[in-house]
């Protein structure tokens, strides 16, 4: 995700906001209690005991994006230990009914947990196969999360932890799964989801049914569904790869020519890190006021606003664009195994916007970066260092989304080339995508492998870089000084 220093935006980004209770049909004999996977910085977040391995996840929308759609959410796990009750993320709708294997399953709320108790235990290594009956809700509560209403309809933000917000799920990138979304709309409008369409049908009625499939595992961060009165675009990309962008009917004509550059970007970012590695990528862009832009797998989310308000440069445009494409490796492809390694996706992604930048448009990489330098004492300070984050304000989850993680972890990644030399930086970089394609990974997964790589020990340049309180000194540039800290330093 890219968050917008934009004028006259602020750095903001969407997050979980408050709960809204459940509908339980029966409460079980105990309290229930939410549960979490153990994350540093979210500990309610996911749920223990069970893989997911798809989502099968079904929504009927009748044309008005202030109303409850009618959904239906089914999982297809495994147990992974002893389950007396399964816990799923979910706190913004209306659970009708839920089953597990078949038969009628309890089901009561505790936090923004759904607390599924099944007619039987579950044993170890046994399959878990949930269906629940639900509404999910478009209408913000404290925050609007989620679902983001847009001027013709709806689209899909979920990140860092909202997709609970829309469907009940393990809501934590460390459990990546399958999906299949199915969408009923209203003839006139247009829907789109993560992955390639996999049929196209008349509906019940003036409605058509849309259903799209996922290649490659996802986490619940990155889902995308919308829904709008939208032109899908079709062009080629490198080897033959799908490109689909997602646009405003009324809005083609403007915006076709920036949707254009999407197959020579991705050209690009191969040349630097190797092969994309999804089935098909696009842009899908939304008429709407977020202050984000998002990299949901496969069809990264912009605001309308980036691409026709005339105020911001054609380079800084694209360069947002490769921002949001180089998510598909650095982070959709590789995922975080836990929040304090976001580091590594918005790093990644702000390294190469900058690349990008210099490439294309000659604005020096080595300028930013002694720009970063000069902040980045404060940004240490207001946020903590780049893999040991500061946990969120109360009540302000998007709190963990700090400069800190932007140009703040790109500085550690420009030290790192200094250090160990372009040649095998780039030889890091490839290796890194390619060894954890479709799947999650750790700052000591990539600490050492950069060991590996640079045929040394760099655990001491690391435990600096990533975690120290101050900023080490730039191998290279021992000129560079970072400003004093004043107070709360800020993008």
């Amino acid at each position: 995700m890219l968050l917008s220093s934009r004028t006259p935006r602020t750095v903001a980004l969407l997050a979980a906001g408050a709960s809204v209770a459940l509908l339980a049909a029966a409460a079980p004999p105990e309290p229930v209690t939410p549960l979490g996977v153990g994350d540093r910085l979210f500990p309610t977040l996911g749920n223990p005991g069970y893989d997911v391995r798809a989502y099968d996840i079904s929504f009927t929308y009748k044309g008005d994006n202030d109303k409850p759609l009618d959904a239906v959410t089914r999982i297809d796990a495994r147990a992974t230990s002893r389950l007396d009750r399964v816990n799923l993320d979910f706190s913004h709708g209306t659970v009708r009914s839920v089953e597990v294997n078949g038969a009628p399953a309890d089901f009561a709320t505790g936090g923004e947990d759904l607390v599924v108790t099944p007619a039987r235990p579950l044993v170890a290594g046994q399959p878990l196969h949930i269906t629940v009956r639900h509404t999910s809700d478009p209408r913000p509560g404290k925050e609007e999360v989620g679902w983001v209403r847009t001027k013709d309809g709806l689209a899909m933000a979920n990140q860092a932890d909202a997709a609970h917000r829309v469907f009940p799920c393990n809501d934590h990138p460390s459990d990546k799964a399958m999906f299949t979304f199915r969408v009923n709309t209203p003839q006139k409008y247009t829907a789109v989801a993560n992955g390639l369409p996999t049929s196209l049908t008349p509906g019940a009625g003036d409605t058509t049914d849309w259903t799209y499939r996922t290649a490659h595992p996802m986490a619940t961060e990155l889902a995308q569904v919308s829904i709008g009165r939208s032109t899908v675009l079709h062009q080629k990309g490198p080897h033959g790869l799908p490109v689909r962008d997602v646009v405003p009917t009324k809005d083609v004509k403007a915006l076709r020519p920036w949707v254009d550059k999407t197959p020579a970007q991705l050209a690009w970012m191969e040349n630097k890190i190797g092969r994309y590695p999804f089935e098909n990528y696009g842009v899908l862009i939304a008429e709407a006021s977020t202050g984000f832009e998002l990299e949901t797998q496969t069809l990264s989310l912009f605001e309308r606003d980036l691409f026709v308000r005339t105020e911001y440069p054609a380079w800084y445009v694209e360069s947002v664009m490769v921002h949001e494409l180089a998510h598909q490796w650095f982070g959709d492809s590789v995922s975080p195994r836990t929040w304090s390694d976001l580091w590594l996706n918005e790093g990644h992604a702000t390294w190469y916007e900058a690349l990008y930048a210099q490439e294309k448009a000659d604005r020096p990489m080595e300028t930013r970066m002694r720009n970063a330098y000069r902040e980045s004492d404060g940004w240490r300070a207001s946020g903590g260092a780049p893999a040991a984050p500061k946990g969120p304000t109360h009540g302000e989850k998007i709190s963990i989304f700090r400069p800190v993680v932007y140009d703040g972890s790109a500085l550690v990644l420009y030290a790192l080339r200094q250090e160990i030399g372009a040649r095998k930086f780039e030889r890091l970089e490839r290796r890194w995508v390619a060894t954890h394609r479709d799947a999650t990974a750790t700052t000591a997964d990539f600490t050492a492998l950069a060991s590996r790589v640079a045929g040394r020990d760099l655990s001491g340049f690391f435990q600096q870089w990533l975690y120290a309180k101050k900023t080490p000194p730039m191998p290279g540039h021992p000129d560079w000084k970072s400003a004093a800290v004043r107070g709360k330093a800020g993008k």
